[in-house]
Protein backbone atom coordinates (compact mmCIF):
# COMPACT_ATOMS: atom_id res chain seq x y z
CA UNK A 1 0.00 0.00 0.00
CA UNK A 2 1.97 3.32 -0.98
CA UNK A 3 0.71 6.51 0.96
CA UNK A 4 2.18 10.18 0.66
CA UNK A 5 2.69 11.57 3.85
CA UNK A 6 2.86 15.03 2.49
CA UNK A 7 0.54 14.83 -0.06
CA UNK A 8 0.39 18.77 -0.48
CA UNK A 9 3.61 18.92 -2.53
CA UNK A 10 1.50 16.69 -4.91
CA UNK A 11 -0.56 19.73 -6.18
CA UNK A 12 2.98 21.18 -7.38
CA UNK A 13 2.76 18.89 -9.66
CA UNK A 14 -0.07 20.64 -12.20
CA UNK A 15 2.74 23.06 -12.59
CA UNK A 16 4.73 20.96 -15.22
CA UNK A 17 1.58 21.15 -17.77
CA UNK A 18 1.19 24.83 -17.45
CA UNK A 19 5.00 25.20 -17.59
CA UNK A 20 5.09 22.85 -21.05
CA UNK A 21 2.68 24.83 -22.14
CA UNK A 22 4.02 28.20 -21.85
CA UNK A 23 7.32 26.90 -23.06
CA UNK A 24 5.78 25.53 -26.12
CA UNK A 25 3.81 29.65 -26.62
CA UNK A 26 6.55 31.26 -25.79
CA UNK A 27 8.58 28.91 -29.09
CA UNK A 28 5.66 30.12 -31.46
CA UNK A 29 5.69 33.40 -30.66
CA UNK A 30 9.43 34.09 -31.17
CA UNK A 31 8.67 32.53 -34.42
CA UNK A 32 6.43 34.46 -35.35
CA UNK A 33 7.81 37.63 -34.95
CA UNK A 34 10.77 36.62 -37.15
CA UNK A 35 11.81 38.31 -40.43
CA UNK A 36 14.06 37.21 -43.33
CA UNK A 37 15.16 39.17 -46.21
CA UNK A 38 15.51 36.10 -48.18
CA UNK A 39 14.91 32.23 -48.07
CA UNK A 40 18.39 32.03 -48.60
CA UNK A 41 18.75 33.57 -45.21
CA UNK A 42 16.45 30.99 -43.77
CA UNK A 43 18.35 28.10 -45.16
CA UNK A 44 21.66 29.21 -43.86
CA UNK A 45 20.23 29.75 -40.09
CA UNK A 46 18.34 26.14 -40.36
CA UNK A 47 21.70 24.85 -39.76
CA UNK A 48 21.92 26.73 -36.46
CA UNK A 49 18.64 26.73 -34.88
CA UNK A 50 18.75 23.65 -33.37
CA UNK A 51 15.33 23.68 -31.89
CA UNK A 52 14.41 20.18 -30.93
CA UNK A 53 17.59 20.07 -28.33
CA UNK A 54 16.42 23.33 -26.75
CA UNK A 55 12.66 21.31 -26.34
CA UNK A 56 14.68 18.21 -25.10
CA UNK A 57 16.54 20.67 -22.02
CA UNK A 58 13.74 21.77 -21.18
CA UNK A 59 11.76 18.26 -21.08
CA UNK A 60 14.40 16.98 -18.65
CA UNK A 61 14.30 19.86 -16.85
CA UNK A 62 10.64 19.47 -16.02
CA UNK A 63 10.94 15.88 -15.79
CA UNK A 64 13.23 16.58 -13.07
CA UNK A 65 10.94 18.88 -11.45
CA UNK A 66 8.22 16.25 -11.11
CA UNK A 67 10.72 13.68 -9.35
CA UNK A 68 11.71 16.41 -6.58
CA UNK A 69 8.09 17.46 -6.15
CA UNK A 70 7.10 13.94 -5.80
CA UNK A 71 9.96 13.40 -3.17
CA UNK A 72 9.10 16.11 -1.28
CA UNK A 73 5.54 14.45 -0.99
CA UNK A 74 7.29 11.54 0.69
CA UNK A 75 6.01 8.46 -0.73
CA UNK A 76 5.51 5.62 2.15
CA UNK A 77 5.38 1.76 1.10
CA UNK A 78 2.99 -0.15 4.29
CA UNK A 79 3.31 -3.13 5.38
CA UNK A 80 0.48 -4.62 7.88
CA UNK A 81 2.15 -6.42 10.60
CA UNK A 82 0.45 -8.71 13.09
CA UNK A 83 1.52 -9.28 16.30
CA UNK A 84 -0.23 -12.13 18.53
CA UNK A 85 -0.03 -12.46 22.18
CA UNK A 86 -1.57 -15.25 24.02
CA UNK A 87 -2.41 -15.24 27.57
CA UNK A 88 -2.61 -19.44 28.68
CA UNK A 89 -4.32 -20.74 31.64
CA UNK A 90 -2.66 -22.93 34.29
CA UNK A 91 -3.85 -26.49 34.07
CA UNK A 92 -3.48 -29.37 37.35
CA UNK A 93 -4.35 -32.87 35.79
CA UNK A 94 -4.72 -35.69 39.01
CA UNK A 95 -5.11 -38.95 38.17
CA UNK A 96 -6.34 -41.71 40.33
CA UNK A 97 -3.54 -44.50 40.42
CA UNK A 98 -5.46 -46.59 42.63
CA UNK A 99 -5.40 -50.40 42.32
CA UNK A 100 -9.34 -50.78 40.96
CA UNK A 101 -7.87 -48.51 38.21
CA UNK A 102 -6.87 -52.09 36.98
CA UNK A 103 -10.01 -52.79 35.77
CA UNK A 104 -10.33 -53.36 32.25
CA UNK A 105 -13.71 -51.74 31.06
CA UNK A 106 -11.89 -49.54 29.48
CA UNK A 107 -9.15 -50.57 27.36
CA UNK A 108 -6.76 -51.51 27.74
CA UNK A 109 -7.35 -50.93 31.70
CA UNK A 110 -8.99 -47.67 33.12
CA UNK A 111 -5.42 -46.02 33.56
CA UNK A 112 -3.66 -46.52 30.46
CA UNK A 113 -7.29 -45.21 28.58
CA UNK A 114 -6.94 -41.87 30.71
CA UNK A 115 -2.83 -41.40 30.09
CA UNK A 116 -3.48 -41.74 26.63
CA UNK A 117 -6.41 -39.46 26.92
CA UNK A 118 -4.93 -37.06 28.90
CA UNK A 119 -2.04 -37.07 26.70
CA UNK A 120 -4.22 -36.36 23.60
CA UNK A 121 -5.54 -33.40 25.82
CA UNK A 122 -1.47 -31.77 25.99
CA UNK A 123 -1.14 -32.45 22.92
CA UNK A 124 -3.99 -30.26 21.85
CA UNK A 125 -3.06 -27.08 24.19
CA UNK A 126 -1.24 -23.95 23.71
CA UNK A 127 0.75 -21.32 25.98
CA UNK A 128 -0.67 -23.12 29.15
CA UNK A 129 0.76 -24.34 31.75
CA UNK A 130 -0.25 -28.00 32.56
CA UNK A 131 0.92 -29.98 35.75
CA UNK A 132 0.39 -33.37 37.16
CA UNK A 133 -0.98 -34.98 40.01
CA UNK A 134 -1.33 -38.14 41.15
CA UNK A 135 -2.90 -40.17 44.12
CA UNK A 136 -4.08 -43.46 45.95
CA UNK A 137 -3.93 -43.32 49.68
CA UNK A 138 -1.36 -40.56 49.12
CA UNK A 139 -0.87 -37.61 46.80
CA UNK A 140 2.65 -36.76 44.96
CA UNK A 141 3.45 -34.31 41.93
CA UNK A 142 4.39 -36.44 39.15
CA UNK A 143 5.06 -32.86 37.05
CA UNK A 144 5.08 -29.01 38.18
CA UNK A 145 3.37 -26.43 36.21
CA UNK A 146 5.19 -26.83 32.63
CA UNK A 147 4.83 -25.42 28.92
CA UNK A 148 6.92 -27.68 28.11
CA UNK A 149 4.96 -30.71 27.10
CA UNK A 150 7.49 -33.15 26.39
CA UNK A 151 8.62 -33.65 29.55
CA UNK A 152 5.12 -33.55 30.82
CA UNK A 153 3.87 -36.59 28.58
CA UNK A 154 7.21 -38.48 29.39
CA UNK A 155 6.48 -38.14 33.07
CA UNK A 156 2.88 -39.04 32.38
CA UNK A 157 4.02 -42.09 30.30
CA UNK A 158 5.83 -43.21 33.67
CA UNK A 159 2.76 -43.37 35.82
CA UNK A 160 1.60 -46.81 36.78
CA UNK A 161 -0.65 -48.52 39.64
CA UNK A 162 0.23 -47.70 42.89
CA UNK A 163 2.25 -50.30 45.00
CA UNK A 164 -0.66 -52.25 47.21
CA UNK A 165 0.61 -50.75 50.43
CA UNK A 166 0.44 -47.46 49.16
CA UNK A 167 -3.51 -48.12 48.12
CA UNK A 168 -6.49 -45.99 48.57
CA UNK A 169 -8.46 -43.36 47.21
CA UNK A 170 -7.21 -39.85 49.06
CA UNK A 171 -9.28 -37.34 46.73
CA UNK A 172 -9.29 -34.74 49.50
CA UNK A 173 -5.76 -34.85 50.03
CA UNK A 174 -5.05 -34.78 45.58
CA UNK A 175 -7.10 -31.53 45.86
CA UNK A 176 -4.87 -29.85 47.89
CA UNK A 177 -2.13 -31.08 46.61
CA UNK A 178 -3.26 -29.65 42.80
CA UNK A 179 -4.32 -26.21 45.04
CA UNK A 180 -0.72 -25.97 46.64
CA UNK A 181 0.83 -26.00 42.98
CA UNK A 182 -1.57 -23.44 41.82
CA UNK A 183 -2.79 -21.01 44.44
CA UNK A 184 0.10 -18.40 43.68
CA UNK A 185 -0.59 -18.67 40.28
CA UNK A 186 -1.26 -15.42 38.43
CA UNK A 187 -2.84 -17.14 35.20
CA UNK A 188 -6.40 -16.04 34.09
CA UNK A 189 -7.89 -19.21 34.70
CA UNK A 190 -6.75 -22.20 37.05
CA UNK A 191 -8.07 -25.31 36.75
CA UNK A 192 -7.89 -28.95 38.05
CA UNK A 193 -8.86 -32.14 36.27
CA UNK A 194 -10.02 -34.71 38.82
CA UNK A 195 -10.36 -38.27 37.41
CA UNK A 196 -11.53 -40.75 39.73
CA UNK A 197 -12.94 -44.77 39.78
CA UNK A 198 -13.68 -44.12 43.16
CA UNK A 199 -14.62 -42.70 46.57
CA UNK A 200 -12.65 -41.30 49.45
CA UNK A 201 -11.16 -43.96 51.89
CA UNK A 202 -7.86 -42.53 52.88
CA UNK A 203 -5.96 -39.29 53.32
CA UNK A 204 -6.49 -36.22 56.55
CA UNK A 205 -8.89 -33.78 54.60
CA UNK A 206 -12.22 -34.68 53.26
CA UNK A 207 -12.86 -33.87 49.62
CA UNK A 208 -15.58 -30.79 50.43
CA UNK A 209 -13.07 -29.47 52.62
CA UNK A 210 -10.33 -29.84 49.89
CA UNK A 211 -12.64 -28.02 47.43
CA UNK A 212 -13.68 -25.15 49.71
CA UNK A 213 -9.86 -24.44 49.44
CA UNK A 214 -10.08 -24.37 45.89
CA UNK A 215 -12.47 -22.37 45.58
CA UNK A 216 -11.22 -19.35 48.00
CA UNK A 217 -8.22 -19.24 45.52
CA UNK A 218 -10.75 -18.82 42.42
CA UNK A 219 -9.40 -21.97 41.19
CA UNK A 220 -12.42 -24.31 38.85
CA UNK A 221 -12.83 -27.96 39.15
CA UNK A 222 -13.91 -30.42 36.48
CA UNK A 223 -14.58 -33.72 38.03
CA UNK A 224 -14.23 -36.81 36.05
CA UNK A 225 -15.99 -40.32 37.14
CA UNK A 226 -14.24 -42.90 35.33
CA UNK A 227 -15.98 -46.60 34.95
CA UNK A 228 -19.18 -48.39 33.71
CA UNK A 229 -22.78 -48.92 35.43
CA UNK A 230 -22.78 -52.04 37.80
CA UNK A 231 -19.74 -53.90 37.22
CA UNK A 232 -16.48 -54.38 35.46
CA UNK A 233 -14.16 -57.34 35.27
CA UNK A 234 -10.91 -56.94 37.39
CA UNK A 235 -7.84 -59.22 36.59
CA UNK A 236 -6.85 -61.44 39.21
CA UNK A 237 -3.66 -63.12 39.49
CA UNK A 238 -4.46 -66.88 40.52
CA UNK A 239 -2.01 -69.10 42.70
CA UNK A 240 -1.07 -70.73 39.34
CA UNK A 241 0.57 -67.53 37.99
CA UNK A 242 -2.30 -66.85 35.47
CA UNK A 243 -4.85 -63.88 35.32
CA UNK A 244 -8.17 -64.41 35.56
CA UNK A 245 -10.85 -61.84 35.87
CA UNK A 246 -13.70 -61.50 38.09
CA UNK A 247 -16.36 -58.62 38.06
CA UNK A 248 -15.59 -55.51 41.15
CA UNK A 249 -18.58 -53.18 41.85
CA UNK A 250 -18.09 -49.77 40.32
CA UNK A 251 -17.90 -47.29 43.84
CA UNK A 252 -17.99 -43.92 41.83
CA UNK A 253 -18.74 -41.32 44.94
CA UNK A 254 -21.08 -39.25 42.34
CA UNK A 255 -22.53 -37.09 44.75
CA UNK A 256 -18.69 -35.89 46.26
CA UNK A 257 -17.78 -35.27 42.68
CA UNK A 258 -20.52 -33.51 41.48
CA UNK A 259 -20.53 -31.54 44.82
CA UNK A 260 -16.97 -30.70 43.96
CA UNK A 261 -17.60 -29.14 40.66
CA UNK A 262 -20.37 -27.17 41.63
CA UNK A 263 -19.04 -25.62 44.77
CA UNK A 264 -16.06 -24.19 42.36
CA UNK A 265 -18.08 -23.44 39.29
CA UNK A 266 -16.78 -26.90 37.10
CA UNK A 267 -18.51 -29.72 35.71
CA UNK A 268 -18.65 -33.29 36.59
CA UNK A 269 -18.63 -35.88 33.85
CA UNK A 270 -19.07 -39.82 33.86
CA UNK A 271 -17.07 -41.90 31.52
CA UNK A 272 -18.16 -45.14 30.61
CA UNK A 273 -15.74 -46.13 27.84
CA UNK A 274 -12.73 -44.83 26.79
CA UNK A 275 -14.31 -42.67 23.75
CA UNK A 276 -16.41 -41.43 26.40
CA UNK A 277 -13.73 -39.96 27.84
CA UNK A 278 -12.29 -38.56 25.15
CA UNK A 279 -15.20 -37.18 24.33
CA UNK A 280 -15.24 -35.41 28.36
CA UNK A 281 -11.23 -34.17 27.72
CA UNK A 282 -12.61 -32.21 24.41
CA UNK A 283 -15.54 -31.22 25.64
CA UNK A 284 -13.60 -29.53 28.59
CA UNK A 285 -10.62 -28.12 26.07
CA UNK A 286 -13.41 -25.78 24.30
CA UNK A 287 -14.93 -24.40 27.31
CA UNK A 288 -11.12 -23.39 28.68
CA UNK A 289 -9.99 -21.57 26.05
CA UNK A 290 -6.40 -20.35 25.71
CA UNK A 291 -7.22 -16.03 24.90
CA UNK A 292 -5.18 -14.82 21.75
CA UNK A 293 -4.99 -10.99 21.13
CA UNK A 294 -4.20 -9.88 17.71
CA UNK A 295 -2.45 -6.57 17.37
CA UNK A 296 -2.50 -5.22 13.87
CA UNK A 297 -0.84 -1.75 12.87
CA UNK A 298 0.72 -0.94 9.69
CA UNK A 299 4.48 -0.04 9.53
CA UNK A 300 5.22 2.86 6.84
CA UNK A 301 8.84 2.70 5.03
CA UNK A 302 10.38 6.10 3.24
CA UNK A 303 10.45 5.55 -0.33
CA UNK A 304 11.39 9.33 -1.45
CA UNK A 305 15.08 8.37 -2.29
CA UNK A 306 13.33 6.49 -5.83
CA UNK A 307 12.28 9.87 -6.73
CA UNK A 308 15.04 12.00 -4.87
CA UNK A 309 18.04 10.07 -6.84
CA UNK A 310 16.40 9.85 -10.72
CA UNK A 311 15.23 13.69 -10.14
CA UNK A 312 18.96 14.19 -8.90
CA UNK A 313 20.78 12.46 -11.91
CA UNK A 314 18.57 14.49 -14.30
CA UNK A 315 20.05 17.79 -13.02
CA UNK A 316 23.48 16.82 -13.85
CA UNK A 317 22.44 15.18 -17.33
CA UNK A 318 21.04 18.06 -18.26
CA UNK A 319 23.71 20.58 -17.37
CA UNK A 320 25.92 18.10 -19.12
CA UNK A 321 24.45 18.35 -22.02
CA UNK A 322 24.16 22.59 -21.64
CA UNK A 323 27.62 22.76 -20.84
CA UNK A 324 29.66 19.80 -22.26
CA UNK A 325 27.78 17.75 -25.45
CA UNK A 326 25.73 21.19 -26.85
CA UNK A 327 28.04 23.94 -25.77
CA UNK A 328 26.76 26.89 -27.11
CA UNK A 329 29.67 29.54 -28.64
CA UNK A 330 29.15 32.74 -28.57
Amino acid sequence: MWYFADWGYMLLLLLIPGLWFWYRRRGQRREATIRYSSIRGIKALAGQRQGWKAELLFALKLAALALLFLALARPQKGDTVREFSTEGIDIMMVLDISSSMRAVDFQPNRLEAAKTVAREFIEGRQADRIGLVVFAAESFLQCPLTIDYDVLKQLLDQVDIIEEKYDGTAIGMAIANGVNRLRESQARSKIIILLSDGRNNAGELDPETAAGMAQSFGIKIYTIGAGKLGQAPYPVQVPSGRIQYRLIDVEIDEPVLQGIARSTGGRYFRATDEAHLSSIYEEISKMEKTEVRVKEYVNYHDLYPVFLLPGFLLIVLTILLELAVWRRFP
